[in-house]
């Protein structure tokens, strides 16, 4: 009998989950939609009990129902970083707060800054205080919920929450501990001595580990729930962007991922610690393992955004007509920081402007600009990637926005680079079920679970159009962001 190995990740919109044999054949696969809560502007949120846990055990009964044979090992991941504050018995008290998105903490950033010093932070802990970071969230909940704070004991990412209710155990990945700014230590691999006793303070922080390693076994309880044997180990896992970027193979220094999906994410593969202000430096997968990391707060998000906008049921109709409007859309520039921007801007405040409105446009014109805005702005993170001593040599494409092919030709226009694709665009549940693997030990290869098989050239006929859109683009925050933050301060 094979071994069979079970991926499942939550992502911000969507989980999936993945039933994998050792030579990468895919058994089965599925999916669920859920939506994240925008309560307030710049607050978004997660229930950790209907989406994260209800979303895991949906899909595992689906996968492993039908099945005559048991899993062999499990592997998780989710969103992060993202804070879950949960009491002694580990039942959330609040709803998740969410990674970079959620920027309700622009005045714990600023205190904690001005407290620990802005360099020593970004130097200790690998990259600088963001909205994406854990620590000023953490803050903001001590001061804004004094009762929620009192009571929590634990805190947990989207990864853990889930081993905790498959095993039992309290344990934390190192990869997704150096996103919990400033507590971590990136250089001494550990909770950072003084800072995370002070900011957390009552807190029990987790054990760290490696997200290969076995975090647990499946419990009885768990087993009734999920329908996965008990005893069934359960890898540590880690967040879901850095799975995805496992699953097609990015993991020598000079791969980088552009992730397509909610939000870009962009991930480039080291061999050595950097720090890089615009950037997020954290450790890798693996030990001895290292990255920067790049992500913007809209992406797919925005191009969702106008669909709705436009009364589209789906995004065929509308790719259709951004096909037919021309590089630079007929002169429409887009600005596409609908949540504010993350990397390499750090601007909470930031808003989308679209520039060269006229009565000509159709919603064709103007979802093309919305896809070249997001590129313009992956454009504008490589560059930094570049500044920080980490050119890209291979850029390998994945998410749902890839499908379809329109969004991934203007990247490359735009870039003027190639980008691969994937025989399997699953994304980061594949990569949870070969952490799985190997935390089985098996002999397992991601190459060839998951080769290359489309390479997206660009046009060179189209670089001017772009290089010149791409300078307007800069411009054009540059010019507006004062209007912006007015703007940004009455929507309350």
């Amino acid at each position: 009998m094979s071994a069979l190995f079970l991926g499942i990740d939550v992502g911000t919109s969507s989980t999936k989950g993945v039933l994998v044999r050792p030579d990468g054949e895919i058994v089965a696969s599925a999916s669920r939609a859920h939506e994240f809560d925008l309560p307030r502007p710049g607050w978004a949120e997660h229930d950790a009990d209907q989406i994260w846990w209800g979303d895991f055990v949906a899909i595992a009964r689906s996968l492993t129902a039908p099945l005559a044979e048991p899993v062999t090992a499990v592997g998780v991941s989710g969103i992060g970083p993202v804070l879950q504050p949960t009491d002694e018995r580990d039942r959330p008290l609040r709803p998740a707060i969410l990674y970079g998105i959620d920027t309700r903490a622009g005045q714990e950033i600023d205190e904690l800054n001005a407290e620990l010093g802005a360099d020593a932070i970004a130097e200790r802990a690998g990259a600088p205080l963001t909205s994406q970071a854990i620590g000023p969230k953490l803050r903001w909940l001590r001061r804004h919920e004094p009762e929620v704070w009192r009571r929590t004991r634990r805190i947990h990412m989207a990864n853990s929450y889930l081993v905790r209710r498959l095993t039992g155990e309290y344990v934390l990945d190192h990869h997704s501990a150096s996103q919990a700014i400033p507590l971590y230590d990136s250089r001494k691999l550990d909770w950072a001595d003084g800072w995370a006793a002070a900011i957390a303070e009552h807190i029990e922080l987790p054990r760290l580990a490696w997200p290969a390693e076995t975090a647990g076994l499946v419990t009885a309880t768990a087993a009734a729930e999920t329908g996965i044997p008990a005893g069934t180990p359960v890898t540590t896992g880690t967040i879901d962007a850095w799975t995805e970027a496992l699953s097609v193979g990015v993991r020598r220094p000079g791969d980088v991922m552009l992730m397509y999906g909610t939000t870009m994410f962009i991930i480039a593969a080291l061999d050595a610690r950097r720090v890089s202000p615009p950037l997020w430096g954290t450790v890798g997968t693996f030990p001895g393992t290292f990255s920067l990391a790049a992500g913007m707060a809209t992406s797919g998000a925005t191009a969702d955004w106008v669909r709705r906008l436009a009364g589209q049921p789906d995004f065929a109709g509308l790719a259709a007509e951004a096909g037919q409007s021309p590089p630079g859309a007929n002169g429409l520039l887009m600005l596409p920081y609908l949540a504010g921007e993350r990397s390499p801007l750090f601007d909470p405040d930031a808003r989308g402007i679209l520039a060269g409105l006229t009565l000509r446009h159709g919603r064709g014109d103007v979802y093309r600009a919305a896809l070249e805005a997001t590129a313009y702005g992956v454009r504008h993170n490589l560059e930094s990637f570049a500044e920080a001593g980490a050119e890209p040599r291979r850029l390998v494409a994945v998410g749902g926005g890839t499908t379809g092919g329109l969004w991934t030709r203007i990247v490359s226009d735009v870039l003027q680079r190639p980008q691969s694709l994937c025989a399997t665009p699953i994304g980061a549940c594949l990569g949870a079920a070969y952490l799985a693997a190997l935390t089985a030990g098996a002999d397992v290869d991601i190459d060839a679970w998951n080769p290359v098989v489309t390479l997206v050239e660009p046009d060179p006929a189209h670089a001017a159009v772009y290089d010149e859109g791409y300078a307007l683009y800069r411009r054009l925050y540059h010019d507006t962001v004062d209007i912006a933050h007015a703007l940004a301060a009455r929507q309350v």
